[in-house]
């Protein structure tokens, strides 16, 4: 083997490891604006899930195939992504390819100016985790970041 090929060879398979440096999330926070209702959908990476299941549920197996480590996720991401003064319930989650959705619902109580989230996920695996949260109302999307120690913040409830 020339040493041209073995860089080559070399190159290839670092190149992956290289393409994937931080890790993120989304949330979308989607506001009825005649009901208040409320649907939060999370979407995760199955490749930064599963690490952090060694963290989220020490007893069961770290893959999403594993009942027990998918309901601590479930009841992971219920405890740490929070809205103020709303009661957020597990309401379905799907698996496809590398793609986690999980959906809570709730309803907002009387009509408030703003919401005051908790946004901050996987802070106990990743010191570099960022989670986007979106939230829409009346056709209106807000957004913000938050990294793995953040604190609480208030967003204007958009479209009011």
């Amino acid at each position: 083997m020339t040493w041209g090929l073995a860089a080559l060879l070399l190159a290839t398979a670092v190149t992956p490891a290289l393409a994937h440096r931080g890790h993120s999330s989304l949330a979308v926070v989607e506001i009825d604006a005649k009901s208040g209702a409320l649907s939060v959908t999370h979407i995760l990476q199955a490749h930064d899930v599963e690490p952090a299941l060694v963290d989220i549920a020490p007893d069961a197996q770290p893959s999403l195939d594993d009942p027990d480590a998918m309901a601590a996720l479930v009841a992971y991401v219920g405890r740490q992504f929070r809205i103020a003064g709303v009661t957020l319930s597990p309401a379905g989650q799907r698996l496809t390819g590398d793609r986690v959705e999980l959906r809570y619902i709730g309803r907002l109580k009387g009509k408030p100016g703003q919401l005051l989230i908790n946004g901050s996920l996987f802070g106990d695996s990743y010191d570099d985790h960022q989670t986007q949260v979106n939230v829409r109302r009346a056709g209106i999307t807000r957004t913000l970041l938050f990294g793995p120690a953040d604190p609480a913040r208030s967003l204007a409830i958009p479209g009011r």
